[in-house]
C-alpha cells in the first residue's frame, strides 16, 4: 500500500507542478499588465513593482492553487486509468476507498493552507497594497516642477524657481492668504519629505514675512519646515480578526466583508469537496467508459466558482454550509454510482 501511495502521489506531483507554474505564469503577467496600467497615473519603480508583486502573491496562490489541485488530481487518476494500472490496482482487492485516502491528506493541507491565506495573509496584504497605492496617488498629485504659473500646496501658493531630478527645489516661494494676514516665505532651497504618510515640504536658508493691518515682521530661518499639508489617510488594524469583524466599518462594508469571507471560504474548501468528483472523473473503463475529462474538468470548477461568487451575495455565511452539503451529497453519488458500483 505504500508503494501504491508513493506512486500516485508521485503521479500526482508531477502533474501539479506542471500545471501550476503556467496557471501561476499566466496571472503574474495578467497582474503586470495591470501594473503598467498604473504607471500612467503612478510614477513606480522595479523596486515598487516588485514590493506589488508580493503583496498579491496571495491571491494568485488562492486562486491558482485550488484549480491546479484538482486538475492535477484527476488527471493523474485518468492516466493510470488509461493505462489500465488502477484496474490492476482494483484487481488487487485494494477498495476505491483507500485511493480516496491517499488523495485526502494532500487536500486537507492545501485547504488549511488556503484557510492561513484567507484569514491571516489576506489582511496584511490588502492594507499594506492598499495603503502603498493611496502613497504613491498622493505623491502623484504632489508632482512639483519649475512653472511659471506656481502649484498649489494645501492652502498655499506654491513658486519653484528650478528644480532637478533628484526632488531638490530651488528658488522656492510660498504664499499664504486669510482674512486677518498675509504671509509670505522664500527660501533658496527645498526638498519634499514623507513621514507616517504626511507629506512634508521643508526649506532651507529663507526668510519670512508676515503682514496684518496692524504690524509687519520679518524672519530668517536656516530650516523651516511646512507639514500636514497633504495627509493620507491610511488603513490601520490591529489583528486580522479586526479587518474581518470591524466594529468601526459601517453596516455595508461589514456586509461586503462577510460575503467575501464567505466566499472565500467556499473556495478554500474546494480541494476537500472536490475528493468525490476526482475519484468519479478521474477512475474510468478506458475500454468502455469515455470520459469525456477536459468537459467534465471545465464544468465541475464553472460549477463550483459559479456558486461560491453567486449564493454568498444574497446569504452570506449561510451560503458555506448550503454548498458544502448540495456539493457533497450530488458528488458522493456520481463516486458511490461511477466508481464504487463498478469497482
Amino acid at each position: 500500500m505504500d508503494k501504491l501511495k508513493s506512486y500516485i502521489l508521485s503521479n500526482f506531483s508531477l502533474l501539479f507542478f506542471s500545471i501550476f507554474l503556467p496557471l501561476f505564469s499566466i496571472a503574474s503577467v495578467v497582474f503586470i499588465i495591470k501594473l503598467a496600467t498604473m504607471t500612467a497615473i503612478i510614477r513606480l519603480t522595479l523596486a515598487e513593482m516588485l514590493k506589488l508583486y508580493i503583496f498579491v502573491l496571495p491571491d494568485l496562490l488562492f486562486y491558482t492553487l485550488p484549480i491546479t489541485f484538482f486538475i492535477a488530481a484527476t488527471m493523474s487518476l485518468h492516466k493510470l486509468s488509461s493505462d489500465n494500472e488502477m484496474t490492476v490496482v482494483f484487481a488487487l482487492g485494494i477498495e476505491p476507498f483507500q485511493i480516496l485516502k491517499i488523495l485526502l491528506v494532500p487536500a486537507l493541507i492545501l485547504s488549511a493552507t488556503l484557510i492561513f491565506i484567507v484569514l491571516i495573509l489576506f489582511p496584511h496584504a490588502k492594507i499594506l497594497s492598499t495603503n502603498f497605492i493611496q502613497y504613491k496617488t498622493s505623491e502623484a498629485k504632489f508632482n512639483l516642477g519649475a512653472s511659471e504659473f506656481g502649484h498649489s500646496f494645501g492652502d498655499w501658493m506654491l513658486y519653484i524657481g528650478d528644480n532637478d531630478k533628484h526632488g531638490n527645489y530651488s528658488d522656492v516661494f510660498l504664499f499664504h492668504k486669510s482674512d486677518h494676514e498675509e504671509i509670505l516665505i522664500g527660501a533658496k532651497e527645498a526638498e519634499v519629505i514623507s513621514e507616517k504618510g504626511v507629506m512634508k515640504l521643508k526649506l532651507h536658508s529663507g526668510e519670512g514675512y508676515s503682514y496684518t493691518d496692524h504690524s509687519l515682521s520679518q524672519m530668517n530661518f536656516e530650516s523651516m519646515i511646512i507639514n500636514d499639508m497633504m495627509n493620507i489617510k491610511l488603513n490601520k488594524y490591529e489583528n486580522p480578526i479586526d479587518f474581518w469583524i470591524a466594529k468601526n466599518d459601517s453596516e455595508r462594508i461589514q456586509k461586503r466583508k462577510h460575503r467575501r469571507l464567505a466566499m472565500y471560504t467556499i473556495l478554500s474548501l474546494f480541494p476537500l469537496l472536490s475528493l468525490f468528483t476526482i475519484m468519479g472523473i478521474g477512475i474510468v473503463n478506458a475500454r468502455h467508459q469515455q470520459g469525456h475529462l477536459y468537459l467534465s474538468i471545465f464544468l465541475t470548477v464553472l460549477v463550483y466558482y459559479g456558486a461560491a461568487f453567486t449564493l454568498n451575495k444574497p446569504l452570506e455565511f449561510y451560503a458555506v454550509p448550503l454548498v458544502v452539503i448540495v456539493w457533497l451529497a450530488t458528488t458522493y453519488y456520481l463516486y458511490r454510482t461511477k466508481v464504487v458500483a463498478r469497482f
